[in-house]
């Protein structure tokens, strides 16, 4: 973990399934018990992430919330993006390519809990089911 001011960065292991997700929730859980102003939480490393992982950062966003702190998260692997996009957790909880562009935005609210601007994301709707601006 390292904290840049009210921002605190928290790093995820290689691999987020049901014999770590516990313990993934329980850091991100301690880490915002700090009070950050800013929670990034860095999938950079990640490869794989079932649904407890899922489960872990939708449980630390709610406290997040609670807490009256943003979350930020950070994937680049392809098929932790795309588990990000199938959950919408990539639009409930603002997602960006890197923790550099993160710590940019920490700053700014998430539009709507999309992707930063400039992030280019992986998820496509081939069969046009995402709600469409009005």
């Amino acid at each position: 973990m390292l904290w840049l001011g009210q921002t605190a960065v928290v790093s995820l292991p290689v691999e987020i399934d049901i014999a770590n997700a516990g313990q993934v929730r329980e850091d991100l859980l301690a880490v915002l018990n700090r009070g950050p102003a800013t929670l990034i939480v860095d999938m950079t490393r990640t490869t794989f992430c079932d649904s407890a992982g899922v489960n872990a950062i939708v449980r630390a966003y709610k406290r997040a919330e609670a807490c009256g702190a943003r979350m930020r998260l950070v994937a680049s692997a392809p098929t932790v993006q795309r588990v990000l996009a199938i959950t919408g957790v990539d639009r409930l909880v603002g997602t960006w390519p890197s923790v550099a562009a993160a710590l940019t935005a920490a700053d700014q609210p998430a539009r709507d809990g999309l992707a930063y601007p400039g992030y280019a994301s992986t998820h496509t709707d081939p069969q046009g089911w995402a709600a469409q601006p009005g």
